[in-house]
């Protein structure tokens, strides 16, 4: 079982920095991708960026990447996205999120994905 609760949103002006935290638990760390998504009103859930735990090798939509950056710190089970140069678009609610990753050879798949309630982030122009 993983649970996931997400910290440091808030209201600020564009141009803005925040840095949101995730505090994690769970029993099988060293399997788990952690990531972070982000839905505005009447949109999909978007994908962000994401840390492998183990390693720590990073990935970033192509909408964030050089704005945000995704960082862990293993000791106190935390992942971090700090985000730098806000504009309105931003603007959304902010969901933590797991993968558990199962490895088959090369291959390697989520096979279970969990999810914290949300932080919600308001830049105003």
């Amino acid at each position: 079982q993983v649970q996931l609760v997400e910290s440091g949103g808030g209201s600020v002006q564009a141009g803005a920095s925040l840095r949101l935290s995730c505090a994690a638990s769970g029993r099988s760390f060293s399997s788990y991708a952690l990531g972070w998504f982000r839905q505005a009103s009447g949109n999909k859930r978007e994908f962000l960026a994401a840390i492998r735990w183990t390693g720590g090798m990073t990935y970033y939509a192509d909408s964030v990447k050089g704005r945000f950056t995704i960082s862990r710190d293993n000791g106190k089970k935390l992942v971090y996205l700090q985000m730098n140069s806000l504009n309105p678009g931003d603007t959304a609610v902010y969901y933590c999120n797991v993968d558990v990753l199962t490895s088959t050879g090369d291959t390697e798949l989520p096979t279970k994905t969990y999810w914290g309630r949300g932080t919600r982030v308001t830049v105003f122009a």
